[in-house]
């Protein structure tokens, strides 16, 4: 991958995880918590569009869509998995 491409993925990947956070709202330990999930999914996406030969919508050597896809199913992982559901009568 050259390096336009990967400060564009970069900053494809930045913008969802603030896009999430500014979403779905938290502190600056969510903002962190998202962009790196955003990140992680966003490369794993596009190695895992690379892997299996989908090359849909690509941008230069990026997989755009494969990336976004990861990004977009880390992100809401990340989400789930942070979130605690409280017992009636309970504090967190």
């Amino acid at each position: 991958m050259t390096t336009p491409t990967l400060l564009l993925g970069f900053a494809l990947a930045t913008m969802y995880g603030a896009g999430f956070h500014l979403w779905q709202g938290g502190s600056a330990r969510r903002l962190a918590l998202y962009l790196l999930s955003g990140w992680l999914g966003f490369a794993l996406g596009h190695f895992l569009g690379e892997a299996l030969g989908l090359r849909l919508f690509p941008i230069g050597t990026l997989n755009w869509l494969t990336a976004t896809l990861g990004s977009v199913v880390a992100l809401f992982a990340a989400r789930w998995l942070t979130t605690r559901e409280v017992e009636p009568g309970r504090r967190r």
